[in-house]
């Protein structure tokens, strides 16, 4: 195992075992108090109230990176293991999975929602950054219909030097009934979501059919188009992925600041009518 992994491995370890051990202490102390008759569900709903209240500082780190507020690595690993402490420290508070009541239902659907989805967003970063880094390209998002576009330039340029050098026709017909619907938009958005090679795999496959009726000289115009073809596939990940990972914030924060919202009335009515 490399450094850095075992770095990451150490990491994980620390930040798990300090969330375990935070939730097995207030374990025995409710159970202490349960022994003596205490009511619990105070100092459980405040517990709770304060890990979801520090899951959101993360949010704020985030904006915050060139502060010297610690790597961003161990922020996301001490926000996924407190993702998974709330769910211990929520069942502790409610004693059940799902609560009786309208409004206590919403809250807890919605903070189910916000744990799903935080799971969500676990996964997106375990499958898309390593590969974006393993596709050798980076661009911003908001420049990726600019760059599909100057490949597609290109590449109707050489097949238009193909025609004219050559005096031949048959490369430009064949792309005009293949690869130029390729290269229009990004495409195969459901294969590059789930990491599969599809668009690869018909690239190569349109390539080969192609190059069966070309001339030596036309063969060598197509290998320039397929470069370029194998760029905008790289391209069309990172366009779906970004596009998957901004959809998950969209849906991810609201969710959470609904949630805090809620806790916090909840926590402001039971203060001031029960307590």
């Amino acid at each position: 195992m490399n450094p850095l992994r075992q770095q990451r491995w150490f990491a994980s370890l620390v930040v798990t075992l300090i969330a375990v051990g935070v939730v097995s202490i207030l374990w025995l102390d409710l159970w202490s108090r349960r022994r003596h008759l205490q009511n619990t569900s105070t100092v459980t709903g405040w517990c709770l109230l304060v890990v979801i209240l520090a899951l959101a500082v993360f949010n704020t780190r985030k904006k915050l990176s060139i502060l010297p507020l610690g790597r961003a690595s161990w922020w996301l690993k001490a926000h996924v293991a407190g993702g998974f402490a709330t769910l211990a420290v929520f069942w502790l508070h409610t004693g059940t999975l799902w609560p009786a009541g309208g409004y206590e239902r919403v809250l807890a659907g919605l903070f189910y929602a916000v744990n799903v989805s935080g799971l969500v967003g676990l996964a997106l970063q375990k499958l898309y950054p390593p590969a974006l880094t393993r596709s050798g390209v980076e661009v911003i998002f908001e420049r990726i219909p600019e760059e599909v576009a100057s490949l597609r330039e290109q590449a109707e340029g050489i097949v238009a030097e193909c025609t004219t050098v050559t005096a031949s026709g048959v490369l430009a017909q064949l792309y005009l009934e293949s690869l130029d619907w390729f290269f229009r938009r990004p495409r195969f958005a459901m294969s590059h979501a789930v990491g599969s090679e599809t668009a690869r795999a018909w690239l190569r496959n349109e390539c080969a059919s192609i190059t069966r009726r070309l001339d030596a000289r036309e063969q060598e115009y197509l290998r320039k188009v397929a470069a370029l073809a194998e760029q905008k596939v790289n391209l069309d990940f990172h366009f779906v992925a970004q596009t998957i990972t901004k959809c998950w914030l969209l849906a991810h924060v609201p969710l959470a600041a609904a949630m805090i919202a809620l806790a916090l009335w909840h926590a402001l009515v039971v203060y001031v009518y029960v307590l």
